[in-house]
């Protein structure tokens, strides 16, 4: 069954219409058009389950900007707690995350819903710079439980066809470039005062 769920999600990440529109069918018009901007930009999918590679995950999405392991869940419940087997991969997944400087993410399929049933979370695997760094600010990292350990809940993922339109705006579209643009200025004026704040200290010792 979950094999059946990672091949929905992977004719969704490979623009593939047919997948784009069987998981849209229930949705209202906007989701739809949001899930559709992956037609434009789609991923190279590669199911990874079963090389022998931990953290991994189930998927790989590759483009050229972007690179994403993918841990496919699926349950009848909103709740998924990481136990044995499923904690490792989750550890893994960090582990790999922080070595290779990717952002895994958990896609957690919940059964049994009209709209779109998809959610997605990412790994929490400390500082990623690029875009991948811009992303962390929007995509939802797994929620913690009242003992500090990561669980999935469906209820705080993002909705798929929201993280479709994120990842597959063009760039001149783009509110990341905006927001990247904007810090960059921000860090340049709080440079140039800090310079300025210098040369004022400097000329009052000098007097």
């Amino acid at each position: 069954m979950a094999s059946h769920y990672e091949r929905e999600l992977r004719t969704v990440l490979a623009g593939i219409p047919k997948g784009v529109d069987a998981v849209t069918r229930s949705c209202d018009a906007v989701a739809k058009a949001r899930a559709m901007k992956v037609m434009d930009r789609p991923f190279l999918v590669v199911r990874a389950a079963g090389s022998g590679m931990e953290g991994s995950g189930d998927l790989l999405a590759l483009r050229g900007d972007l690179c994403f392991p993918i841990e496919v869940k699926s349950s009848k419940k909103s709740k998924l707690y990481l136990s044995g087997r499923t904690w490792d991969q989750y550890l893994a997944m960090v582990y790999e995350g922080k070595r290779c400087e990717l952002m895994p993410l958990y896609a957690y399929r919940l059964k049994g819903v009209r709209g779109d049933s998809w959610r997605i979370f990412r790994v929490d695997v400390g500082r990623l710079s690029g875009r991948l760094g811009m992303l962390t600010r929007r995509i939802p990292e797994l929620p913690k439980s009242r003992n500090g350990k990561p669980f999935l809940d469906w209820e705080q993922g993002m909705p798929l066809h929201k993280f479709l339109a994120l990842v597959c705006r063009k760039d001149s579209e783009s509110p990341l470039k905006n927001l990247e643009s904007r810090i960059k200025k921000v860090e340049k004026n709080l440079a140039d005062n800090h310079v300025r704040d210098n040369l004022d200290v400097i000329d009052m010792e000098l007097r």
